[in-house]
């Protein structure tokens, strides 16, 4: 059995640093590695590209020959990968063995991971071929600057939960650049009720009961659980 890591978030979000500085770490630990870019619009890397969706298709020769603008492009881009799971995708996974790890860099359109079901079906194609495989969730820290953003981020994260129906792990990126930590390390494991309380001041009288729901789901799904990586400490 083989195994994958999907790395999935918003744009911009450092899921390819992330991706370097996991090999980078692998590397030093003398653990092997492979690291897949699935961004068809993706120019440059800081990691050895072990398998390629440019090599199918690339955003920028969709845009060109159909006229599609970015968004668009990378959807039709992802649908063409789709098609070809069963081709181009298994005769690359062909060349790795069964204990192999592979993680793979996923482009930033937040449909991919939230309603459309092209990497869901990715996943599943991953497990027919016997990949064992979990999902890393990547949200930028300076993002979190106040609970109505932890609360979108934390919605962001379970529809892409539900939708992939995978192992989910959920980190904070960027923490080194975050200035004001203990206005970010509050949510890290934040209270139920001190959440709502400070929702409730944030937003007018007449969403208390949509407030509320929100936490309650949030906090059924233990979705208020996010790792923070700082990339200059070895332990986070």
């Amino acid at each position: 059995m083989g195994f994958a890591q999907l790395v999935i978030g918003p744009a911009g979000s450092g899921k390819s640093t992330y991706c370097s500085s996991l090999y980078q770490h692998c590397q030093a630990v003398g653990r092997s590695i492979n690291i897949v870019n699935l961004d068809p619009a993706a120019e440059h890397f800081d990691y050895p590209v072990a398998m390629d969706i440019r090599e199918l298709i690339s955003l920028e020769d969709v845009m060109e020959e159909l006229g599609l603008g970015p968004n668009g492009g990378l959807i039709y881009c992802m649908e063409h990968l789709e098609e070809n799971l069963d081709t181009w995708l298994t005769e690359e996974l062909d060349n790795y063995l069964d204990d192999d790890y592979l993680v793979f860099d996923c482009p930033g359109q937040i449909e991919l991971f939230s309603h459309v079901p092209v990497l869901k079906n990715f996943v599943e194609h991953l497990k027919r071929k016997n990949f064992n495989v979990c999902a890393v969730y990547l949200l930028d820290s300076q993002f979190m600057t106040d609970v109505t953003k932890f609360i979108s981020g934390c919605m962001s994260s379970l529809s892409a939960m539900i939708q992939l129906e995978l192992p989910h792990v959920n980190i904070l990126s960027k923490m080194d650049l975050v200035k004001n930590k203990r206005g970010v390390e509050k949510y890290l494991d934040p209270e139920p009720h001190l959440l709502l309380a400070e929702l409730n001041q944030r937003m007018a009288p007449q969403f208390e009961k949509l407030n509320k729901s929100l936490i309650e789901v949030v906090d059924h799904y233990s979705m208020v659980n996010f790792l923070p990586l700082d990339l200059r400490k070895e332990e986070r």
